[in-house]
């Protein structure tokens, strides 16, 4: 099975991470928590579990010219990602993250540079495919749609306007905002798993399996990445439904974003 050869467009962010034993409600202290700090956003996630799950990787995006930028590439340096990304005015994005003790969580994002990637800063190279989320320009996603020999969409966070895409994967809340969609569609159910629809009829179905869930931050990002390079390998739809949410419950079972992020050797032996 060859490699398959993935661009990324998509946020590059330094994730400041609080754990708390419960979240904190509106106007209310919680204390004794801890503190911490890793490279995040939802493109450099997704670059680096595809880079993980066997995919050859150009990440795409902006950091600031500021001294959080070499930390929030940290992970995508380790991962032996591609170096696509730009230096430019502006603060390096910064994500605020609160995880409780169930792994729930709440993100606060300041995008910084992120906002500054352009159309034309989309220098692909030589892919078999491009992957987009939606904390980037839309202008720039719209874009990467029109070049990418195949396209496909975390169209995360919701927003009007996003384009087509050979696949497109949402939560509920994103799919209300999407409205009809041409093509496919993965629906995440949390720990329920997920649906691959197409024009709205449930053509696969998988549950992920049972783990304890110490973060959900990055799990999204690693069923998505692993959605796709599964799909890209050549892989049947279900089974790469179900590696992808394999993936999701080990990532959901790690703490930290990056550090979350599971090989194809450990999808495959949980399988």
């Amino acid at each position: 099975m060859s490699k398959p050869r993935l661009a990324v467009v998509g946020s590059i962010n330094l994730d400041l991470v609080v754990q708390a034993e419960r979240l904190p409600r509106a106007g209310e202290t919680v204390s004794g928590a801890r503190f911490s700090r890793g490279p995040g956003g939802k493109g450099a996630n997704q670059a680096v579990a595809a880079a993980r799950l066997g995919a050859e990787v150009r990440m795409i995006g902006c950091v600031g010219r500021d001294e959080l930028a070499e930390e929030a590439l940290g992970g995508l340096r380790d991962a032996g990602v591609e170096e696509g990304w730009l230096a430019k005015d502006g603060p390096t994005g910064v994500a605020l993250i609160t995880v409780d003790d169930a792994g729930e969580t709440t993100i606060a994002v300041a995008p910084g540079a992120n906002a500054e990637l352009r159309p034309g800063d989309l220098a692909l190279g030589d892919v078999d495919a491009v992957l987009c989320q939606q904390e980037i320009p839309a202008e720039t996603v719209a874009r990467a749609a029109e070049l990418g020999p195949r396209f496909f969409l975390n169209a995360a966070p919701a927003r009007d306007g996003a384009p087509e895409a050979e696949l497109t994967i949402v939560n509920r809340l994103e799919l209300e905002a999407l409205g009809e969609r041409r093509g496919f569609v993965c629906l995440t159910l949390g720990a329920e798993g997920a649906v691959l629809l197409e024009d709205g009829q449930e053509v696969a179905r998988a549950e992920p399996p049972q783990v304890e869930a110490v973060d959900g931050t990055a799990a999204g990002d690693a069923f998505t990445a692993c959605l796709v390079v599964s799909l890209l390998e050549g892989r049947p739809r279900g089974e790469s439904l179900e590696r992808a949410c394999v993936a999701g419950a080990l990532a959901a079972s790690r703490f930290g974003a990056q550090p979350s992020l599971p090989t194809a050797e450990e999808v495959d032996s949980l399988l």
